[in-house]
């Protein structure tokens, strides 16, 4: 105290007052330490150093986009007495520590907390922060709306959040980011290495979350950084370096510098107590030297950062300052700013061989009765809602585009907003506190209400008038988003006098579609006719009690009261719908009552027959008769025979042992490797029809199942409804649907990546390391978006799924789905809560989660299930929009085009092709991408070149401009480098060039696409 006192009394008798003048003006040109009593300015620069271990210093700040908080909470600083976390101050005070050392850096990746920030700056600023960016001091990673998750997300949604971000980036700064950082997401897909990664124009992608058995036999290899090829079909084309970080991504220990942390500072002024100059030097060289042991070449990166970190930023680079100028000062390391892009320079510039990875890196286990394979399918219903909107997300961009976006008035832009928040790996993941949760559900709805109007005036628009113009529509389209519980008032109501509803369907697909469509209405004398007056054929089928119950419950739950009736039926009617276009039905009164055959078979009434058949078209099944069970199913066309059972089970969650983890939002972890059966005797109603035969099953008061078997489809359609859970045993549940079928499949199944390739995997084995199985069960679950399948040496059995889910094949012949899951206990991630989900339809009445949703079957010859998987995978992702109103049918008929599409008539895309993006943006150019659907070798007559013409497609305007782009469209593809790796193993002999599509000729515009491509393309009209 006496030295320090001593000190600063000098100071003051030389002139305090001047002094601290000339030592803040001093330390906003560089002086930023007291040494001796005066100004000491550290040595910041200069790069790496030759022969020599660099030590790259990379600072970040982990901002989760919503977790613990909600993401405006984080935003602005409130509700701190959760987290301390405010990233506002976060951003404010990075500028103000990177103006005061031009060597300083920062990486910054969430760009919905960036663009909060960026839009309500002075210009004064911006042109700081421009500075900054043009410079390199601040420099953008990922890029994207938020830090996708990796397994529970598609990878359209993946496309289109990472656009949204990079679109700002470009727009503001003129840069395109050059670096992947997944810091964060738990566990790593193939998609995300080689689509959202090389086909960026990313040279490296950056993670902490690896296995633990993985990650041990990496640094003991020195194999933590690899060469990633994600892609069979593309091959070495598809190569990014990929960084495991050696333990997680904050600094090592002791050189954590947060205001509030507790850590040693580097104390350099002589004239104070407790100067540690050479202690923290040495404690930095034995670091760097621990982490160069399990690391190639003579960099390796320090990631200087956390969660939620830099809210006063200079407490970190005050230390850091003082660490690179003192550690330099030694010289047996290097220290130097750093930042992804300028490591993995550095790294490729060594010129040396790297391990190659060719698959992905789930599923991630942080010990061994921890598994994160549990939040695949947490928080059902919320997967449920973002896969459902981002196919609409889909439909609503092609209709602004196809009637001309407007400058004001409703639009997709929050629907797109929402989305891309709701792709963060605490959003999707279903692993936030439930506070977050709602908000995220809550911006969705905004967002969705806002494009559904927008949805409805393009359609308006499209269809009202026949010359082209659009007018005030005299009419109003209703949709309802709540059909799948039988809610749709505008098909509930009477239909007036005079009057017809008119149901006008748009299909977002560029091919042709039929399909059969379910609304809910109060009678059955009804009839429905098509755009040219022919009489469509219908079913009618009673809407049962569990439909009525659970329509009563989330109604109130969610509009506040329960209508005052329900439907009694439900209409079914074909529709038949051109690529890109839409089509008009009527449905009408009528003096003949419609007929349903329907016929009731319960376990009191044993059938002269053990089995009961059902199946409309080629698609048959049986069911028992003792009970009640699927038996088998067969198909006519193609002859595949396959005994199948199907039921429901539940694994008791884990509340921990003599390990304490436990089951929870993240983690999986079943007490035992057994299931409980629900039922093995389940009662029976069917129900037939001309359009569809379905078989009603109560497993349990609180499982409810719907098989459909459609006239003119070759596969399953099974209705779940599931919940509440019972818990009154004080035990969490997690429950599966499990498919027996009688195949060999010698361990193996697979599962889609993000709904693209599919991967192969075995049971109880990991391609890069002996597996040292600790949890039999929760090991071999991995994540599912599209879906997943068995072979043997006939017959292909697969599953589709309509949302993230997770999937396993635990033992030969069997696909088990986790479709529901509610735990009692905190899995201790930090998330703070059990996975405990509720509904509460009054101030009092609360209970668990009701669940309802798809899943499809279908069996194939060996080779034949690819072309079902793949078209009605995108049949599933992107549903048909129904919009209603009531008019009189002639007069709707002489005013409008009841039938349409925007391509050339008589032309559709490939079915190996889909459009995933068709949207008009801001500056009026449209962005389209269109993607091949096929893998390599995955389908004889659909893995090949295909072709677009895109004057056909669209027919009617001229296209005036193009330029191909890349993936996330803010660069010229032909202006993307990509970076060459030495791989080990590599004998340089040449490999097969994968099949891919040449230049756009712009006299004739047709678009070639091979196997797995997307290209985007900016248009100009």
């Amino acid at each position: 105290m006496g030295r320090r006192k001593k000190g600063w009394m000098a100071l003051a008798d030389e002139g305090s007052l001047l002094c601290v003048i000339v030592l803040w003006g001093t330390m906003l040109l560089g002086c930023r330490g007291v040494n001796g009593g005066g100004c000491m300015k550290y040595n910041t620069g200069g790069g790496a150093v030759e022969g020599k271990l660099n030590v790259h210093l990379v600072p970040h700040s982990h901002d989760d986009v919503g977790w613990l908080k909600t993401i405006d909470q984080y935003y602005v600083g409130s509700n701190n007495s959760i987290q301390g976390a405010c990233v506002e101050n976060t951003i404010d005070s990075i500028v103000e520590a990177l103006l005061r050392d031009p060597n300083r850096k920062f990486i910054y990746a969430e760009m919905a907390f960036f663009e909060r920030w960026w839009t309500t700056q002075s210009p004064e600023i911006q042109y700081e922060v421009k500075k900054l960016v043009e410079s390199g001091q601040l420099e953008f990673v990922n890029g994207g709306w938020c830090m996708h998750d990796e397994a529970t997300v598609h990878y359209i949604d993946m496309i289109d959040q990472t656009t949204l971000g990079h679109r700002l980036i470009k727009e503001n700064f003129d840069k395109a980011p050059r670096a992947g950082w997944q810091i964060d997401p738990f566990g790593h897909s193939a998609v995300q290495g080689y689509l959202l990664g090389a086909e960026l124009g990313f040279s490296s992608v950056h993670f902490a979350r690896i296995d633990y058995q993985d990650r041990a036999k990496r640094k003991a290899d020195k194999a933590l950084e690899v060469v990633w090829q994600g892609s069979y079909t593309f091959g070495s084309s598809s190569q990014i370096f990929a960084n495991a970080f050696p333990v997680h991504y904050s600094p090592p220990a002791g050189f954590s510098f947060e205001v509030s942390n507790l850590y040693v500072p580097v104390q350099d002024n002589p004239l104070l107590f407790d100067y540690n100059v050479q202690q923290r030097v040495d404690d930095f060289v034995s670091a760097a030297i621990s982490q160069a042991n399990v690391t190639r070449t003579n960099h390796i990166m320090w990631t200087m950062g956390d969660d939620f970190q830099y809210q006063y930023a200079e407490s970190w680079f005050k230390q850091m300052d003082k660490l690179i100028h003192y550690v330099r000062k030694d010289g047996r390391v290097n220290a130097l700013y750093s930042t992804p892009s300028l490591y993995t320079d550095a790294k490729n510039g060594e010129n040396i061989s790297w391990p190659l990875k060719t698959d992905d890196y789930f599923p991630y286990a942080d010990h061994q009765n921890a598994y994160w394979t549990g939040y695949f399918t947490s928080r059902p219903a919320l997967k449920r809602y973002v896969r459902m909107l981002s196919g609409y997300y889909l439909a609503a961009r092609e209709l602004e585009f196809l009637v001309g976006k407007r400058s004001a008035g409703p639009s997709t832009y929050s629907l797109g907003d929402a989305l891309g928040i709701a792709q963060h790996h605490d959003s999707i993941t279903g692993t936030a506190r439930q506070h977050t949760t709602d908000d995220y559900a809550k911006r969705l709805a905004i967002g969705a209400t806002e494009a559904g109007t927008a949805v409805n005036d393009a359609l308006l628009c499209l269809i009202s008038n026949k010359t082209g113009q659009c007018q005030a529509p005299s009419s109003t389209f209703s949709q309802c988003q709540l059909l799948n519980i039988s809610y749709c008032p505008v098909t509930e109501k009477d239909i007036p006098e005079g009057k017809s509803l008119v149901v006008v369907a748009y299909n977002p697909l560029g091919w042709n579609r039929t399909d059969i469509v379910r609304i809910p209405v109060n009678d059955m004398n009804l009839v429905v006719k098509s755009s040219t007056g022919s009489i469509i054929e219908t079913q009618f089928v009673e809407i049962d009690d569990v439909n009525v119950n659970l329509r009563n419950l989330y109604t109130k739950a969610y509009l506040g009261t329960s209508p005052a009736e329900t439907p009694k039926y439900w209409l079914l009617f074909q529709v038949s719908l051109p690529p890109l276009g839409w089509n008009t039905y009527f449905v009408s009164n009528s003096i003949t009552k419609g007929e349903s055959k329907r016929e009731f078979v319960t376990l009191s009434n044993q059938q002269q027959n053990d089995t009961i058949e059902i199946g409309k078209g080629n698609l048959k099944m049986w069911f028992s008769s003792s009970s009640g069970q699927l038996v088998r199913m067969y198909n006519n066309r193609t002859g595949v025979d396959v005994p199948v059972q199907q039921s429901y089970m539940y694994y008791r969650s884990s509340s921990g042992d003599t390990d304490p983890q436990a089951s929870g939002a993240y983690i999986f972890r079943p007490d035992g490797v057994v299931s409980t059966i629900i039922s093995q005797s389940v009662p029976l109603e069917v129900i037939r029809g001309p359009l569809v035969d379905e078989v009603h099953q109560q497993f349990d008061s609180w499982i409810y199942q719907v098989t459909r078997l459609y006239k003119d489809q070759e596969h399953a359609e099974v209705e779940f409804t599931i919940g509440p859970i019972p818990v009154n045993d004080s035990v969490g549940k997690e429950v599966i649907t499990r498919m027996t079928a009688n195949m060999v499949t010698d361990s193996v199944f697979y599962t889609d990546s993000n709904g693209r390739d599919f991967l192969k995997r075995v049971r109880n084995y990991r391609q890069d390391w002996p597996l040292t199985v600790t949890q039999p069960v929760a090991g071999n679950y991995y994540p599912i978006n599209l879906g997943i399948y068995i072979k043997d040496q006939k017959t292909e059995f697969s599953v589709l799924v309509d949302r993230a889910a997770g999937g396993a094949s635990i033992k030969d012949g069997e696909i088990e789905l986790m479709l529901h899951r509610r735990t009692l206990y905190d899995d201790s991630r930090g998330v703070g809560e059990p996975l405990d989900e509720n509904v509460c339809s009054g101030e009092y009445t609360c209970d668990g989660l009701v669940v309802r949703g798809n899943y499809y079957i279908s069996i194939d010859r060996i080779g034949g299930g690819a072309l079902w998987r793949r078209k009605t995978g995108q049949e599933i992702y992107s549903p048909i929009i129904l919009a209603f109103t009531h008019e009189n049918s002639e007069v709707w008929s002489a005013s409008h085009l009841t039938r349409g599409t925007t391509m050339d008539p008589g032309y559709s895309l490939p079915l190996n092709i889909a459009l995933i993006t068709l949207q008009e943006l801001d500056d009026g150019s449209v962005l389209l991408r269109l993607a091949h659907l096929f893998e390599a070798g995955e389908d004889v007559s659909f893995s090949t070149l295909a072709k677009v013409e895109l004057k056909r497609m669209f027919a009617g305007k001229t296209i005036k401009k193009l330029k191909e782009m890349s993936l996330s469209a803010n660069q010229e593809k032909s202006e993307m480098k990509r970076m060459t790796w030495k791989v080990e193993g590599d004998t340089g002999g040449s490999q097969p060039a994968p099949v891919q599509g040449g230049p756009v000729d712009n006299s004739t515009l047709v678009v070639e696409l091979g196997p797995m491509e997307i290209r985007t393309f900016m248009l100009n009209f």
